[in-house]
């Protein structure tokens, strides 16, 4: 087993070397690197079997290696940071060791790599992949009581959401107003943003509902819809930029 340690401080990789000893003497350090530009040369002119990995490196955080250079080594982590297991799960991760690293928690990792050189290496790739890319699922309709009946609006039939004396409205097409029990926030987060967007902390519109925008003075924009608006319909600073991207999509 050949075994690269990319770490900077040199007890570290005393450490490990010493636990590698007790646990599987047959193995043999293939390389030591301290920093992100030397495990990027060091890998790009070698193989190991096992790569064990600090977080922190001398120059930055060891993700930046595989930014830069492609590799089916398999991981174990070593660090003394806990916050970075998710994004160490999107690479050939088997494994997350919090510094000090116990020895019986290195012999799982240990075991665990030999068990899965047995079998073959998940392929975490395809998983992350979907996960990526899938759709995630948005509300497709609001039940609302109205004149003491239970109805189902579709959100194509939705121009806008808005606040008005600390209490949330739905507003339709056809200009109906419905009181809803949702708070603001909830109700963007359950929205598509491809046709919702929060325009202000009032205010969110459908983008079929728009009928006119206007540049405004203080460089902003207000728009206007296809159906009247008791609040403000002014796009906020803060929310300019996303805005018109959310336009030119």
């Amino acid at each position: 087993m050949n075994i690269l340690i990319v770490e900077d401080e040199t007890p570290a990789v005393q450490n490990l070397i010493a636990l590698l000893k007790e646990i599987q003497a047959d193995a043999a350090i293939a390389g030591v690197c301290t920093s992100v530009k030397e495990s990027v040369k060091w890998l790009s002119e070698n193989k190991a079997d096992l790569i064990l990995l600090d977080i922190h490196l001398s120059d930055g955080l060891s993700f930046r290696i595989f930014d830069k250079i492609q590799t089916n080594t398999p991981v174990i982590f070593t660090t003394a940071y806990n916050q970075f297991a998710i994004k160490a799960f999107e690479l050939n991760s088997i494994d997350y060791l919090i510094k000090p690293i116990k020895t019986a928690d290195f012999k799982k990792a240990i075991e665990k790599y030999k068990t899965l050189q047995q079998q073959s290496m998940p392929d975490f790739s395809q998983l992350i992949n979907m996960l990526q890319h899938k759709e995630p699922e948005y509300k497709q309709r609001f039940s609302i009581t109205y004149a003491n009946k239970i109805k189902s609006l579709d959100v194509a039939e939705i121009a806008a959401f808005y606040i008005l004396n600390k209490s949330v409205f739905m507003l339709g097409f056809d200009s109906t107003t419905y009181d809803i029990s949702h708070a603001l926030d909830q109700v963007e987060k359950e929205l598509s943003p491809k046709m919702f967007f929060r325009i202000n902390r009032q205010l969110i519109i459908n983008y079929k509902a728009i009928e006119n925008m206007y540049s405004m003075s203080n460089r902003s924009i207000k728009v206007e819809l296809k159906v009247p608006l008791p609040v403000d319909s002014l796009v906020s600073i803060q929310r300019l930029f996303e805005f018109k991207k959310w336009i030119d999509q």
